[in-house]
This record gives C-alpha cells, sequence and structure tokens, in this order.
C-alpha cells in the first residue's frame, strides 16, 4: 500500500512537471491533456486517473508552485525583519527569490498571466503583509493598491528578466529593485 502510494505521489508529480513544461513552451491554452500524458510518459487514461481535466492539472500545479513561492519568500516575509532593515534591502529579500523561482519554473509565468488567481492573488497577498507590516499606519485600500502596483511592476518586468542571459539578467533585476523601491518609497511611510 505504501508503496502504490509513494508511485502514485510520483505519477502526479511527473503530470504537473510535464504540464508545466508545456505551459512554459505553448501557452495554456495551447496544451492538450493528450500532450501532457505524453510528456509525462503516460496513456491520456491513465492521466485521468489522477486529474479529470487540464484546469484540475493546471489548479494543483498552481498550488504547488504557489507552496514553493511561499517556501522561498518565507524569510523575506518575516515581519519582524521587514520592519527594521531598509526598504532596498527589504525588496531584495524578496525579488531575489522571486526572479530565481521565475527562472527555476518558467510556466509559472503562463499560470500567472493565463489562469493568474492562485498564484497572483497568493503573491498580491503576501507583499500587502509586508507593507502593512512596514506601514501599519496606512489605510487598508491604500496597501491593498500599493500591493497590486507593486506586483504588476514585477510581472510586467519578469519575462524579459527571465529570457535574458547573464549578465544582462542582472542588470534588468538591479533596474526592478530601483523601480520598486522607488515606488514603495514615494508611497506613504514605506
Amino acid at each position: 500500500m505504501v508503496k502504490r502510494q509513494a508511485r502514485g505521489r510520483q505519477r502526479i508529480s511527473e503530470i504537473l512537471d510535464a504540464a508545466l513544461a508545456l505551459f512554459a513552451e505553448s501557452g495554456y491554452d495551447r496544451t492538450s491533456t493528450n500532450a501532457i500524458a505524453a510528456r509525462a510518459g503516460m496513456s491520456p487514461g491513465s492521466l485521468y486517473q489522477y486529474f479529470p481535466n487540464k484546469e484540475a492539472i493546471a489548479d494543483a500545479l498552481s498550488q504547488r508552485l504557489l507552496d514553493e513561492l511561499r517556501e522561498a519568500h518565507a524569510a523575506a516575509f518575516d515581519d519582524t525583519a521587514v520592519t527594521e532593515l531598509p526598504l532596498p534591502d527589504v525588496v531584495s529579500r524578496v525579488v531575489d527569490p522571486l526572479v530565481f523561482f521565475h527562472v527555476a519554473n518558467p510556466g509559472a509565468k503562463v499560470l500567472i498571466g493565463e489562469r493568474g488567481q492562485p498564484l497572483h492573488a497568493g503573491v498580491t497577498d503576501r507583499v500587502a503583509g509586508l507593507l502593512r507590516a512596514r506601514s501599519p499606519q496606512l489605510p487598508d485600500e491604500d496597501v491593498r493598491r500599493s500591493s497590486t502596483v507593486a506586483v504588476q511592476i514585477v510581472a510586467a518586468l519578469m519575462g524579459g528578466i527571465v529570457a535574458a542571459p547573464e549578465p544582462e539578467r542582472a542588470a534588468l533585476v538591479r533596474e526592478l529593485k530601483k523601480a520598486l523601491a522607488g515606488y514603495l518609497a514615494a508611497s506613504d511611510g514605506l
């Protein structure tokens, strides 16, 4: 029984890995469950034993990526640390693992861009929590708006950052950090 469960978890992981790669290559809409099954080395019928459709695969993949992203940002979003560090250091602590995450998971941008909700909302909520910790006096609507804009700045630049070779990637990351720090510094109290 234990071996069967481990095999099932492995197959699910293979399906999600295949879906992530195909979403990055072809986009969500142009990726079929048949293509995912083929990339995962299984028949479509076997895939359907684990997931009823492509949406369920994307939902599970979004959850996995969100969990990985949360883990990557655990230290960056530590409320005590973010209140004590200078803003450029906080921005670096958030941006660096985010860039690493996107370089390691290029299909994540497709899920964020084309399907959006779970990953995007999770990141926006984490940024809002960070901003709230730094500036508890700001009205909630200002925190939410600043969080949304900051996430959109990152989203707008992330594709180019991921696609750029070094040393250009590092230069683009520096520019992103300057843009975010400048925007957030202009917000009241950040």
